[in-house]
């Protein structure tokens, strides 16, 4: 009787103070949570309505006019090795200005290459005398504009304005809604696969048939 009593003390003291990372298997199920599906969300290169921001947006609408542009590259070294390294960076395809009213910098990249069959080059030292006409395409706070001005070689400064180019904006609007309707329907599929194991729990197990009446059985009260 004795044994009996003290064996039955040890079956309780371990039921109670069982090992803390041995989780009963009705614990156990319970922390466990299916992994969730993970999307990458690229970030837009541009604004839903560009052509409204450019048009009401304060600082394209003081870019909008031609304005003062200075070359910003090199200050601290002498004014000819200015000149010289202006022109060597035009003749590379880029070059460092900055808008003086407004003091906006931007790096410029664009086609320094001789095309005669385009309307407009992009690098042209031979339209002006003494001068270097510069186009370039890019996106600015999420809209797309075209730098369109000149540069005295000598003063390193000139004139020039950003112009909103509706043709790249066009090609930008139509990859951003690719992009949106991509990401939309992996969404949608992802919701259609994954059940959040919660729910699952919560609602048991499905109705199904359950056994019928036995034939013949007495029917109980």
């Amino acid at each position: 009787m004795i044994s009996m009593n003290l064996r039955l003390e040890l079956l309780r003291d371990q039921k109670m103070h069982h090992h803390p990372h041995q989780l009963p298997p009705y614990e156990a199920m319970g922390l466990y949570e299916q992994p969730k599906p993970r999307f990458i969300f690229k970030m837009p290169r541009v604004v839903p309505n560009q052509k409204s921001k450019y048009e009401s947006d304060e600082l394209f609408r003081r870019l909008s006019r031609e304005s003062e542009v200075r070359y910003t590259g090199y200050r601290g070294r002498a004014i000819d090795e200015r000149r010289m390294r202006f022109v060597t960076d035009c003749r590379k395809g880029y070059a460092e200005l900055s808008f003086v009213p407004t003091g906006t910098n931007l790096q410029l990249y664009f086609n320094a290459n001789h095309n005669p069959y385009a309307q407009e080059q992009e690098c042209d030292f031979d339209k002006e005398r003494g001068k270097v006409h510069l186009r370039s395409h890019f996106i600015m706070n999420g809209v797309c504009v075209r730098f369109r001005g000149w540069l005295d070689l000598e003063r390193l400064d000139g004139v020039a304005c950003l112009d909103f180019d509706e043709g790249r904006a066009l090609q930008e609007d139509a990859q951003l809604a690719e992009q949106i309707e991509s990401y939309n329907q992996r969404m949608a599929d992802s919701k259609r696969m994954y059940t959040p194991p919660q729910e699952a729990m919560l609602r048991g197990p499905g109705p199904g048939p359950g056994p019928g009446p036995v034939p013949g059985a007495p029917m109980g009260w």
